[in-house]
């Protein structure tokens, strides 16, 4: 490995490179516009496109690409040359800043949700000047955003970068009534924890459910799982510490904070945690931490899993959203300090917080809902589908105080005594952690952990900072104009918990007796995308996202309507991929099996009549009938996926997916794994859940 600092954003045009490479002004003028949101200047973009052009060339590159973030789940990039003709058939390298700044993919064919029509094509990535532009296979990357030619928000970044200008806009008016005339702008900062799966590819090539879908469809449990807990935090085999150490170079050189590496709980699972960058910087990164992990594994000869639920019966994989804000001033907005109950301003943003994700619980649910992740949500492995919050006894009981009226009693933090001469004591932190909590406080930031692993974190951040930028602008109007500020600051403090206390929850989020609590409290249980997804379009929602300037009502029917048709496809290939597993495959296996079973049976009982062939008839009773019924299902299923065409309106072919297609996948499926545990190994055709966990 070379020298980490050195190697550490060798393939970024990152704040260094730029100093060095552009002249003084233009470096300040470019800064103003990415530290302060001032408008880019033509002549800038000029000067920056020849200075990164001149780099990129330097490193080997002969190309560039717009690398956006479209609704279909996954980047694009399209790849122009510098090179441009010269008199004499010559060429020379060239990247001017209209380039830079504008890109022109064809917008009719990403996801538009009838935004535009195919006819109607022309769409704009524009240059991100905020997330710095980076090389991969000789090629020069920028981040970009995409819109459609007559302006709508055509991907998951330009949301956010507007979620992130409000949220500052109106944190700067509040801090400044509480004196901070210092602070500038405010800033969301993520930390996304990316958990995986590595298998081995040559037995991925054998799955065509992981190859069309990224789970298995069939497979019965190995005789081990996860249930002796000795996989968590386990010594990594060597074929995977080879990966890991490839893939932090390999990010490290792209400037991603890659700083934590383990083993999960479930066999061949896996976790990478980076350091806090800002929300569309980390998402940046988060999308080309994936990238590089499915690359990497190629190379190892593994096939890394980033669905949400590759194997049933064991954990699936999410991906924890460490959310926090912080000023220009480099202060850390929800850090309760020393004296927490004194902090007027922490309570502030905190009381802002409690009561954007109770009034807002709605969208923060269908922000992480996923077809993936509806099979891990409540179901003891992550969070449950209810919304709440997670303070702490420190927290908690500051919450109390203030609501009660009444003394706050803290939790000192106390030294943990080892009683152990040679292993040092250390200071405890002031409150646990609640792992089954969706949305918990962890000492200075909450962690939303209900992401899927395969999730675009942009989504749930700008919804965050968007719900979080509505509170803090009502508390600026109601204290703006009070004689007394710390007295009305208090009564709007404790007006405010009071009235959204029931979103706070700190016991177990997993006990059947919380759902009933829940319901009780008015949460809001949604167990499955279209539930959630039902509840984009309330008014309540429309009129959040309009009078914050994030989306516009066409934009969000728009998202609405994607949403709703990715999930129904994603059903609906499943469903088509475990009919063709069934008919091409398992059915003849099955059958061969039996057959030779029989074949068995009468080769012994010709040899003698006396011969017991019980348990070659008895197997071939139970298969056969376990085979009726699973052809049974099959045309079942057949029938019900071609019934989705009768089936109008996107929300009602998405219920349709969830209760009849989806209900039926899992009644095939159960057939399909019990013939797997009877039929020899010999005969059934894909590799096995032992295989499949237990083969790296």
């Amino acid at each position: 490995m070379s020298n980490v600092t050195e190697l550490f954003s060798s393939l970024v045009f990152d704040d260094k490179k730029m100093q060095e490479r552009l002249p003084r002004i233009t470096y300040k003028s470019l800064k103003k516009t990415v530290k302060n949101g001032e408008p880019l200047d033509i002549s800038v973009a000029n000067a920056v496109a020849n200075a990164m052009k001149d780099w990129a060339v330097e490193m080997g590159c002969t190309h560039y690409t717009h690398w956006f973030q479209p609704m279909t789940g996954v980047t694009a990039e399209k790849h122009d040359s510098f090179i441009f003709p010269t008199e004499g058939g010559g060429i020379i390298m060239e990247f001017s800043g209209k380039e830079l700044i504008k890109g022109e993919p064809d917008a009719s064919s990403f996801p538009s949700g009838g935004i535009r029509a195919t006819f109607e094509a022309r769409g704009y990535t524009t240059w991100d000047p905020t997330s710095p532009a980076f090389i991969r296979d000789k090629t020069l990357y920028i981040p970009t955003a995409f819109c459609s030619y007559t302006g709508e928000v055509l991907d998951k970044k330009t949301p956010l970068l507007r979620s992130m200008e409000r949220l500052s806009e109106v944190a700067v008016k509040l801090l400044h009534l509480l004196g901070k005339e210092d602070v500038t702008r405010v800033s969301t900062t993520v930390g996304p924890e990316q958990e995986y799966f590595l298998i081995d590819k040559k037995m991925y090539d054998q799955r065509p459910d992981l190859i069309y879908t990224g789970r298995t469809l069939f497979g019965a449990p190995a005789p081990k799982g996860q249930e002796l807990e000795d996989h968590y935090f386990g010594s990594i085999k060597t074929r995977v510490s080879a990966f890991m150490n490839e893939l932090d170079e390999e990010l490290w050189k792209l400037g991603v904070l890659a700083k934590t590496k383990h083993n999960e709980v479930a066999p061949s699972q896996h976790e990478l945690a980076p350091i806090f960058e800002t929300s569309n910087i980390a998402t940046d990164h988060n999308e080309l931490t994936m990238e590089v992990m499915k690359k990497v594994a190629e190379r190892h000869g593994l096939v890394c899993l980033l669905h949400e639920k590759p194997f049933a019966g064991v954990n699936g994989s999410g991906k924890h959203n460490n959310w926090s804000i912080s000023t220009n001033t480099g202060e850390n907005l929800l850090d309760p300090g020393k004296e927490p109950q004194n902090n007027i301003q922490f309570q502030l943003i905190l009381a802002a917080v409690v009561k954007a994700v109770h009034e807002y619980q709605d969208l923060l649910r269908l922000t992480v809902a996923s077809a993936g992740n509806d099979h891990r949500l409540g179901a003891n492995e992550a969070p449950p589908a209810i919304i709440s919050m997670y303070l702490g006894d420190d927290l908690g009981a500051l919450v109390d105080s203030i609501v009660n009226g009444t003394e706050y009693k803290g939790k000192d933090s106390s030294d943990m005594v080892t009683k152990v001469n040679v292993l040092a004591d250390f200071q405890k932190d002031s409150s646990d952690r609640n792992r089954t909590s969706p949305f918990a406080f962890t000492g200075n930031k909450f962690e939303f952990r209900a992401l899927g692993s395969s999730l675009n974190i942009a989504c749930p951040n700008y919804m965050l900072n968007t719900m979080v930028a509505q509170e803090l602008a009502e508390f600026y109007e109601e204290l703006k104009d009070k004689s007394d500020l710390v007295r009305a600051a208090k009564a709007l403090i404790k007006k405010t918990l009071t009235e959204h206390k029931n979103i706070i929850f700190n016991g177990d989020n997993y006990s059947a007796e919380w759902v009933g609590e829940a319901e009780k409290r008015g949460l809001c249980n949604y167990r499955s995308l279209p539930e959630a997804m039902a509840h984009y379009v309330d008014r309540k929602n429309i009129d959040l996202f309009e009078k914050n300037g994030i989306l516009n009502e066409s934009e969000i029917r728009a998202r609405y309507d994607i949403e709703l048709e990715h999930y129904t496809k994603q059903i609906r290939i499943e469903a088509l991929t475990m009919i063709d597993m069934a008919e091409k495959n398992i059915t003849p296996s099955v059958i061969s099996f039996v057959s030779e079973l029989t074949d068995a049976a009468l080769a012994k009982k010709s040899l003698s009549s006396s011969v017991s062939v019980y348990v070659e008839t008895s197997l071939v009773e139970e298969l056969s009938e376990k085979l009726e019924a699973f052809v049974k299902k099959t045309d079942e299923l057949k029938q019900a996926v071609s019934g989705l065409a009768s089936v109008d309106g996107s929300l009602e072919k998405a219920v349709y997916c969830r209760e009849k297609i989806f209900a039926l996948m899992g009644e095939l499926r159960t057939v399909g794994d019990s013939m797997e545990q009877k039929t020899s190994a010999e005969y059934w055709p894909y590799p096995s859940y032992g295989e499949l966990l237990f083969g790296v």
